[in-house]
């Protein structure tokens, strides 16, 4: 069976979206783990805007990014979408109702990461499709700003692994309990 794992960028107040905040804090620990778990990745599960929003920039950052850039152009990607149409880079467009499509997914051998996505992490986790949950959250306060869990979204986890960053991002592993 195929393993999906989150990873996902917060703030301390949960914020995830626009995470510019995130440079200050960003170093070689983070770099090197990120590269881990893209290693670890056969594919990405992508929600459209995180979709989009990747489409737009991995292109052109392969060559300041090397091995890491090539696998993110490269690799396939999953996307749930019901307004696009003409899939690109290495795309294909989940069918029917997301979570069923997913599924399908998992049941496969391949481990998919989600990055960014939250309206595709909230709906997948209320279906009890993620497994892992990697959560970095950096020591900022942003005070506003859309929250990676949505009022509703609701789940017990697990701690399987905890460590901080020289700059002081704590880095949480969590899976469903």
């Amino acid at each position: 069976m195929g393993k999906i794992v989150a990873i996902e960028y917060t703030t301390l107040d949960g914020v995830f979206e626009e995470p510019g905040w995130s440079g200050p804090y960003f170093n070689d620990e983070l770099s090197n783990w990120q590269g881990s778990n893209l290693r670890e990745a056969d594919a990405l599960l992508l929600g459209r805007k995180t979709y989009e929003g990747f489409k737009a920039a991995w292109p052109q950052m392969e060559a300041e990014t090397g091995w890491f850039g090539e696998k993110m152009n490269s690799m396939p990607k999953h996307v749930a979408t019901t307004t696009l149409t003409e899939p690109e880079w290495n795309a294909t467009f989940l069918t029917g109702p997301v979570e069923d499509a997913v599924a399908e997914l998992r049941a496969g051998t391949e481990t998919l990461h989600i990055a960014g996505s939250a309206d595709l992490v909230n709906h997948l986790t209320r279906h009890n499709l993620i497994d892992e949950y990697r959560i970095m959250i950096y020591p900022v306060v942003q005070g506003e700003g859309r929250r990676l869990w949505a009022d509703g979204t609701k789940v017990a986890l697990s701690l399987t692994e905890a460590w901080r960053t020289s700059t002081g991002v704590e880095v949480v592993t969590y899976r469903p309990a």
